[in-house]
């Protein structure tokens, strides 16, 4: 398989849904802005996508893909597979039904949790009745974006791996015609913005369903048998939720941190902040994580160790060619940035400043995020989920622990600063530890590229750094204003990164003529 080739249609289509999705937040802005209205939705939305990180692209993607391969016959016969896939179903159905009925009822607690209470808001009594209405409209997305993610992980398998991608797109196109068509004031905005989350999870769980029933795969709903392959899943899916989603889990303690320690608008800051971060993030951390997992898992199937590992080491350089640049543009032209996307009607300059540093802190683990999509494939592969839950845990204690002691001393900051540096551990002790176990060794081209790529990205990042000045004129004002200039701010990046990688000898012309000649072969 072509690294570039598959990342390029998943990523295209990831891209695509977290564009949509900054356009989404572009109007929230402008229609809610950073208020308790923005922070109660924000909060509601939290928990499940929280669950869909943990479901759709941790335990399923983690646990489920290995098992399904492992069961595909002789000559690709997917009877075995499709027959293990509906045991699975038959306990996942009732699960996911009474843990969603169960969450609407505990709906109270769940968003006073997710909240830290808004302790410091000091909302009114109908101000937080109003924000557990929303999270009791949103978590029957919940049972929706699981369901498919089961079927998006069968679809994986088969390398319809573009099927499964464009997905995500109908919650965003759900969430933007909401806001488009039936915005009010704020806390009517919130209340549609709410609806269109499940309706979302319905739309992409009625694609998923129409995606299979074309690649023959008509899944019927059994009564529950527990056999020893779904024994295996049942205790493989829940260390692999908790150790794939460590991010999202981190992102939320700092939520709940920031909704008890600091004021009104926090909540919705870190969340835009964590938009804008979520573009390179999905479309290269979760592009490449759903290609490598089941890549990996086949060649290790064919004890094809070497081209495994092949596999990762260019899946690390690819990540970090694509990541280490956004990184340095967040971190050193973020205020521009947020100002063109977000600074209109609601939202103002204030809040470009509070949401610029957070952006900038949370960027700092951008690369990071995306290598624990690249290296937890060597440990799912292997069907060991428990390793990466348990390092993730010692992350998400280091999180909460960063947060308590930063959030005190540099304010809002100090929450994206803690989530970006847990996040660089748990990609530390993840590499140390398949290093230490012989299932992973950075290669030669790899080592030699990262301090070269490292310098390049600074470069780029330096020289927005100074002339950010120049575009913070054209940042303010409509969309159709401000996106031709931050077109130029990034185009002018781009150019910068490519003569900078081309100068530190990161890529050479051979390098270029190399994957030429390995696309036109594919």
């Amino acid at each position: 398989m072509n690294l570039v080739r598959a990342l390029g249609s998943v990523g295209g289509l990831t891209l695509a849904s977290r564009v949509l999705a900054l356009v989404r937040d572009t109007l929230q802005a402008a229609y809610i802005g950073a208020s308790f209205a923005s922070d109660a939705f924000f909060v509601a939305f939290r928990l499940p996508n929280m669950f869909r990180a943990l479901f759709a692209e941790g335990a399923f993607a983690s646990a489920f893909i290995p098992l399904f391969n492992q069961k595909v016959g002789e000559n690709g016969d997917l009877a075995p597979a499709i027959a293990f896939a509906e045991r699975a179903l038959a306990w996942l159905f009732p699960i996911l039904a009474a843990m969603t009925a169960l969450m609407i009822l505990a709906a109270w607690p769940l968003t006073w949790v997710l909240a830290g209470g808004f302790e410091r808001q000091q909302p009114s009594a109908s101000d937080f009745a109003f924000a557990v209405t929303l999270s009791r409209i949103t978590i029957p997305y919940l049972f929706l974006i699981s369901l498919a993610s089961l079927l998006g992980g069968i679809l994986n398998s088969l390398d319809r791996f573009w099927v499964n991608a464009a997905a995500p797109i109908l919650l965003n196109v759900s969430m933007v015609s909401a806001l488009w068509f039936l915005h009010g004031d704020p806390y009517e905005t919130a209340r549609v913005q709410a609806w269109a989350v499940t309706a979302g999870g319905a739309l992409q769980f009625g694609w998923l369903v129409l995606a299979c029933r074309s690649a023959g795969v008509k899944l019927r709903l059994r009564l529950p048998k527990l056999d020893d392959d779904v024994k295996r899943l049942l205790k493989l899916i829940v260390p692999a939720a908790a150790g794939a989603g460590a991010a999202q889990i981190n992102l939320a303690i700092s939520t709940a941190l920031a909704g008890w320690l600091l004021a009104e608008g926090s909540i919705s800051a870190i969340n835009y902040a964590d938009r804008v971060n979520q573009l390179p993030l999905g479309m290269i951390g979760i592009g490449l994580g759903t290609i490598l997992l089941p890549t990996v898992t086949r060649l290790l199937r064919k004890g094809d160790d070497a081209q495994a590992m092949e596999t990762q080491n260019r899946g690390i350089e690819l990540a970090l060619f694509l990541t280490l640049p956004a990184a340095a543009a967040f971190v050193f032209a973020a205020e521009p940035i947020v100002q063109g996307l977000f600074q209109r009607g609601q939202f103002d300059a204030t809040d470009t400043i509070r949401t610029g540093w957070v952006l900038s802190a949370f960027s700092i683990g951008l690369p990071s995020y995306v290598l624990v999509k690249v290296l937890t494939p060597g440990f799912y592969a292997r069907a060991d989920t428990k390793t990466p839950v348990r390092l993730a845990m010692i992350s998400i204690a280091v999180n909460i622990a960063g947060n308590l002691v930063l959030i005190p001393t540099v304010g809002i900051i100090g929450s994206a600063l803690s989530t970006a540096l847990s996040s660089s551990l748990n990609v530390a002790m993840l590499y140390s530890t398949l290093r230490k176990r012989g299932h992973f060794t950075a290669d030669a081209q790899l080592r030699r590229r990262i301090p070269r790529l490292t310098v390049a990205a600074l470069a780029m990042g330096g020289v927005l750094y100074f002339i950010k000045p120049w575009f913070v004129p054209y940042t303010q004002g409509s969309l159709l204003m401000t996106l031709p200039a931050l077109a130029v701010l990034v185009g002018i990046g781009v150019a910068i990164y490519a003569v900078a990688c081309f100068a530190t000898g990161a890529f050479r012309p051979a390098d270029i003529k190399a994957l030429i000649r390995r696309r036109s072969t594919d």
